[in-house]
């Protein structure tokens, strides 16, 4: 994938759409092209967010460790972006994440994820935006769950 091609794909992701091309050409080629093969772990829950990940091909399974053995709470992918609650907030990672397939990722540092922050706060809101989306999900996963075990 060319780098006009990387910055093609940020620009559709949510996070990153008011983001000026030249700042997204930067992301991208400052960011490193990590790849994980079916059924490896990109991160770790419990471990320390260095850095987050956009999903750029493939599926990976959110993972919960449960004193039974970890649980599938969701599955992602392209231009789905992981890590950055335990980068956000200086948090152990709060998931597992494992590749379903083969996954093609681009690994932005915490640095890098800070200082465009600071520059676009429409990233900021983006960032809450998920991050409410993602609760109110889990709240109505919970609530079934309650419901269920009445």
């Amino acid at each position: 994938m060319s780098l006009n091609e990387e910055v093609e794909l940020l620009r559709q992701i949510p996070l990153f759409s008011n983001v000026e091309p030249a700042k997204l050409k930067l992301l991208a080629f400052t960011s490193e092209r990590v790849t994980f093969a079916l059924g490896q772990m990109m991160v770790q829950q419990g471990d320390t967010g260095d850095a987050a990940y956009i999903i750029i091909e493939g599926d990976a399974d959110i993972l919960i460790d449960t004193p039974d053995g970890p649980i599938k709470v969701a599955t992602v992918g392209r231009n789905a972006i992981i890590g950055e609650i335990a980068i956000l907030c200086d948090v152990p990672r709060t998931a597992t994440v494992q590749a379903k397939t083969q996954l093609v990722t681009l690994r932005i540092t915490k640095d890098l994820f800070f200082r465009l922050v600071n520059e676009f706060p429409q990233m900021a809101v983006e960032i809450m935006r998920e991050l409410a989306r993602r609760l109110e999900r889990t709240t109505a996963q919970l609530q079934a769950a309650i419901s269920q075990n009445k």
